[in-house]
This record gives C-alpha cells, structure tokens and sequence, in this order.
C-alpha cells in the first residue's frame, strides 16, 4: 500500500462518533467529512486496497500540458480548432471511494482543483431541474424558442427544439455558437465537403456527442435565470451542500453576453474547447452523495426526486445515456455493477460514479478505467 493510499484500517481511521453506525443517513458538515474503516462500511479491506492500487495503477496524467492534450485529441479532425477558454496542468490522479456516506479509501491530493471536463454536463442538467423546480421553465418537452428568442432558435428545424432534446443531446440543433460551427464539434463522415451541409435530423431521432450543442443548452439556461450560472450552482447546490469555494465554473474568451444591462459569460458544458467547471474530488463527492441520496441534502429535497426519476430515463436512440448522465442500462457497460447506477463522466478519466442500490460512490480523477475499477471496487463489498 503507498503512502497516498488510505483505506482507513482500525488503527489509522478518525473514528465514527460514540453511537454512530455507518448504516445511519450521514451528511458531511462543511469544512470536513468522516471516515469509516472498510469493515464498518460492510467491506472487505483487503480487497479494497487491491482496488485502490489497481486504479492508481491505471492513471493517466500525461501530458501534463492539458491544452496540449486537448489540441492532440480535437484537432486532427476538427477543422479551426482553436481552445477559447482557460486549461490548468493536471498532476497526479486522485480518487473516493465512499460508503453509506463515509470515505473508507482516498488517494492523491483530493483538494486540488481540477479540469473535470463533460463530468461537468451533469452539473448543467442540475440547472435544468432547478429551472424545473422554480417554475422558470414550465415543460421540459415545451419549445426552447418559447424562452430563447434572439434568433437561436428561428429556424423552422430549430423551433421544435425542446428542453428534452438539449438535456439528452438529441437535439441536432442546427448554428453557430461562440464561432464554432455545430458540424465541426466531432464531425462525421470522410467527405470533409458535405460537413457544413450535413444532414439534418428530426429532434428526438439522433444522438449527438456535441459540446456546441451542450454550451447552447447552458446559454439558454442563461437566458432563462438572467443570471450567470456558476452564481445559481453556488446559491442553490454548492453551498447548501457545504462545499468549498476553490470551485470555478468557466466560459470562453468570447461567450460574454450582455442581459438586463449587466455583462455575464455564458459557461460552457465541458473543457473540450476550455473552459467549464474546475472542481477538486472532494467537491465532486459532494455532488455525487447528493445525488446518491435522491436529490436529498439532510432535511432538504434540493433537486427534485422526479428529476432523479427523469434523468435516469434512457434516451430510445442513446439508451445508455439520460439528461447528461451516463447509464449502466441493461448492465451492458459495468456488468458487476446494478442496471440503476449512473455516473458524471469527462475526458482524462474524470468520474462521479453513483451506486444508490449498493450505497456507493466513487470519484477518480485522471483514471480512464471506470468499468474495471468499479468492479473492483464491487468485489470488496460484503453486505
């Protein structure tokens, strides 16, 4: 076991408070968050540090240069790529595993703020269902053109647009946003000619992986709350669930809008041209254990558990995939783990991993290798 391995044995654990059980609905206060050892969380510690090892064994952390990273991986294949918004050198990997509430294993440094890159779309969604729960937006299957009308929406493909369409990524939204075209986010096909007249696709029919797509979900968001979006995820989420505030959530050098005569950037949904949310481990377990507990913050419903039911629905022509978080559908992509467990996911290895049936939660950082970490994680669980 290294030295930045910590799965907490007897005899090097903060113990739990006289009385506490590790089966006890456990929120972690602000500033801090109580650790357990393996055998009270119902795990077996061996196995467990054999898991911890196996996902350090499999970071990746080069190159440290994450502009760099990000330019080796786009642009190749996407024509003008340029990066628009800030990048930070990654280090060394970091993890979570948390149990009933309780960290039982934690390696690396998992205060240190970090790109988290598309892990970050989840937290978009959250948006949405704030939105939702606010009455901003009354229908999420109601036109986006009824909220957003500055021209995004005005053509006759884009009009029947829906709030569904952009939290699914089945939009197949049809623009330009922040000087890049939709066609050159991952373009498909051979034929770079036929890209800027691509074939349009019905809203609903056809699933995108598409970060232009995801800021134009984030800039209507922005329309809608008239207010910028990193200042509605601190008020309503990050602070009520005591996060810190080293987090920064980032838009691009030219995505500066101006409502109600105030300037605000409108974020974007990832790092893929830059930018999106910098967040440590610790802050994303936060996060996750919101979530793990059905939108539940001790005696606060802060997302609502018909969200939780929504976004887990599967997309027909994505089934894998719900309002920006990833799903484990049919156990086809982490057959050890349950078909309910969904996770945040983002390039390098970036992973908020919610397990409500197994009352589990694992954040990695800089580790690719989700599926086999989870399954080693899973083989430590004994009750």
């Amino acid at each position: 076991m290294t030295i930045k391995t910590r799965v907490f044995l007897l005899t090097f654990i903060l113990l739990l408070p006289l009385g506490a059980t590790a089966t006890e609905d456990y929120y972690p206060p602000y500033g801090s968050w109580q650790r357990t050892t393996p055998q009270a969380a119902g795990m077996d510690a061996a196995k467990l540090a054999q898991a911890v090892n196996f996902a350090q064994s499999k970071a990746v952390v080069e190159p440290n240069d994450l502009a760099q990273a990000i330019t080796d991986s786009f642009s190749p294949r996407e024509p003008d790529f340029r990066i628009l918004g800030p990048t930070k050198a990654r280090e060394g990997s970091a993890g979570l595993v948390i149990r009933k509430g309780y960290i039982v294993a934690e390696w690396g440094d998992i205060e240190r703020v970090d790109m988290t890159f598309s892990a970050v779309k989840s937290y978009l969604s959250t948006i949405m269902a704030l939105a939702l729960r606010d009455g901003l937006v009354n229908d999420i299957h109601a036109p986006v053109s009824r909220w957003v009308r500055d021209g995004e929406f005005a053509s006759e493909h884009n009009r029947n647009i829906t709030w569904h369409h952009l939290m699914n990524q089945t939009s197949d939204w049809q623009g330009t946003l922040w000087g890049v075209p939709d066609w050159a986010d991952r373009p498909e096909g051979k034929d770079r000619s036929k890209w800027p007249n691509r074939e349009l696709h019905e809203p609903g029919s056809y699933f995108k992986y598409n970060d232009v797509r995801i800021n134009l979900a984030a800039y209507s968001l922005l329309q809608v709350w008239r207010q910028p979006l990193p200042v509605v995820l601190k008020r309503e989420v990050m602070d009520p669930i005591g996060a810190s505030t080293t987090w920064r959530w980032h838009g691009y050098e030219n995505s500066w809008v101006t409502l109600d005569g105030q300037k605000m950037q409108s974020v974007s949904g990832g790092g893929h041209f830059g930018g999106g949310l910098f967040i440590s481990a610790l802050d994303h377990a936060r996060m996750g254990l919101l979530f793990l507990r059905n939108g539940n913050w001790q005696d606060s419903q802060i997302v609502p558990t018909e969200w939780i039911h929504a976004m887990r629905q599967p997309t027909p022509v994505q089934p894998d995939y719900g309002y920006m978080w990833w799903l484990n559908t049919d156990q086809k992509r982490i057959p050890a783990a349950p078909d309910s467990a969904f996770w945040a996911a983002g390039f390098g290895g970036n992973y908020i991993y919610v397990d409500q049936e197994n009352d589990l939660l694992i954040v990695l950082r800089w580790v690719p290798a989700l599926e086999e970490v989870v399954e080693a994680v899973m083989s430590a669980i004994e009750d």
